[in-house]
């Protein structure tokens, strides 16, 4: 099967989310802090790498209830 922009992204999509169960199986009380900062850093760019892969539109609590409000006030 030849190798699609879609096929191709939910391969990394799969490989990235298997790669975070993994690091949060790990026992890192063992781990020594400099270890345990490096994964922290992984953590945090795998996170990236997904929201920017995925996209979306993300709306806070905060931002809901102020749209809601001026709904309101307009109507």
């Amino acid at each position: 099967e030849p190798a699609t922009p879609s096929n191709t992204s939910e391969m990394r999509i799969a490989h990235l989310e298997n790669r975070l169960e993994v690091i949060r199986a790990m026992d890192k009380h063992s781990l020594s802090h400099a270890e345990k900062r490096v994964l922290r850093r992984e953590v945090r760019e795998i996170k990236k790498e997904l929201a920017a892969i995925s996209g979306g539109v993300y709306l806070s609590v905060g931002a809901i209830i102020l749209i809601a409000l001026l709904l309101i006030l307009l109507l």
